[in-house]
């Protein structure tokens, strides 16, 4: 190949933040495109563009990232720039506020997309008052009266080496990229591992609400999220778990389309995942379906869930789940930003950068025994269930009912409005 791509993994996220500044991660990330001590924001966008570079950021719950794709012969400037602005932006007021309004209008435009909405909703009714359930965009109201100072304090006690992961793959070679950084980034004095707070993170294992929420709106489809919490980032449980989740709901074969989609035509996109965090995870099944028929869908996922809890997969949908992640896996790194987010990731969340072909075995080790019991720990567990549609607060009432002691019923309802949406 003749590029590289480039990342700055910071472990800061919006888990990290006080609820009064909720959305300041994902705000900072805007503003570090606004300029450093000797660079205006111009400049930035000039030295990449002159090159043909793409530089972009993104921000999740628990890091965010800053990344670029150049040349090779281009990867000096990009380290200099990057490191640039992870360490020396200006933060300036007036890049503040204007900032503020662009943020406002992206919490608009989620507001606006409710098949994206819905999985914030979704966080917030399981884990009720818990870092992990707010949005990463934060809510109108915290957006609005963040100040300046606010920003900038998260800013300076954050945003140090010691947060900092550092991947990149391409067209290079270790010892020059570790020379680049050294030569253009604070580095500060070295550490142990076992100093670095990139392993933790605050507020506990979250408890579970099995609550339900309906947020009305006009729309043409509900949109129904129903899940629980799942396995950790480091639970070695959570291959086992993947190959579930593919067999479930995570392909054209999988139950979840094939009894919803294929056979009964109630959903044109249905499909679960599993996200992990710190110390839990989050399991959903998401379908999008006509109002009338949004109970009868609800059904079958619980159908489902229940089979698999209590019965497994087959050894057919274990071999071809099995397939279709080791098939996903290495197709997703047929290109260097595949490559570095892969790096990266693994050693943000995990601490540690497992070979393609040892995650491979892990996941082909994965029985049907290890299968049904991942399943039933998972699926019994109370569910919550986030709808957004032209339903009554009380439409869902008992849908979760009796699953693993949760009461099923309706604790919230909120109308037109809405707080937050997901990482860009």
């Amino acid at each position: 190949m003749r590029s590289v791509a480039l990342g700055v993994w910071v472990d800061v996220g919006s888990r990290d933040e006080r609820p009064a500044i909720s959305g300041a991660s994902h705000f900072l990330e805007h503003l570090l495109f606004k300029g450093t001590k000797s660079r205006t924001a111009q400049d930035i966008a000039e030295a990449f563009d002159a090159v043909g570079g793409d530089l972009n950021a993104f921000t999740a719950k628990e890091y965010t990232c800053y990344y670029c794709r150049v040349r090779d012969q281009d990867l000096g400037m990009a380290v200099e720039y990057m490191s640039d602005m992870l360490q020396r932006s200006v933060i300036a007021k007036a890049d503040v506020d204007q900032e503020r309004l662009v943020i406002l209008e992206e919490i608009n435009r989620q507001d606006d997309a409710p098949d994206d909405l819905i999985h914030d909703l979704f966080a917030e009714t399981l884990w009720q008052g818990h870092p992990l359930g707010r949005p990463v965009l934060g809510t109108r109201d915290t957006i609005t009266a963040m100040a300046r100072d606010q920003v900038k304090r998260f800013y300076d006690r954050l945003y140090k080496p010691p947060h900092f992961v550092v991947a990149a793959a391409g067209n290079l070679r270790h010892r020059d990229l570790c020379s680049l950084v050294e030569r253009h980034m604070d580095t500060g004095p070295k550490i142990s591992d076992a100093l670095s707070p990139r392993s933790r993170k605050g507020g506990g294992v979250p408890p579970v609400s099995g609550a339900s929420v309906v947020k009305r709106r006009t729309t043409e489809q509900a949109h129904i999220c129903l899940g629980t919490s799942a396995h950790s980032r480091k639970d070695p449980d959570r291959f086992a778990f993947g190959v579930v989740n593919s067999a479930l709901g995570g392909g054209m074969s999988s139950r979840l389309f094939q009894e919803i989609r294929e056979k009964r035509g109630l959903a044109y996109s249905v499909f679960c995942y599993h996200s992990m965090f710190a110390e839990t995870g989050m399991f959903a099944v998401y379908a999008g379906t006509t109002p009338a028929r949004a109970d009868e869908v609800v059904s079958i996922a619980r159908r489902e869930m229940e089979d698999i809890a209590g019965n497994g997969i087959t050894k057919t949908e274990l071999d071809r789940a099995k397939g279709h992640m080791k098939g996903s896996l290495v197709l997703s790194l047929e290109d260097t930003s595949g490559r570095m987010s892969r790096v990266g990731r693994s050693e943000i969340s995990h601490g540690e950068i497992l070979s393609v072909d040892e995650v491979l075995a892990r996941i082909e080790a994965v029985t049907p025994e290890d299968a049904k019991r991942v399943a039933g720990d998972v699926f019994t567990r109370p569910m919550s269930l986030a709808v957004i549609g032209p339903f009554e607060p009380d439409a869902f009432t008992g849908a979760t009912e009796g699953w693993g002691g949760g009461s099923g019923q309706t604790v919230a309802a909120v109308t037109a409005g809405g707080a937050g949406g997901r990482s860009e």
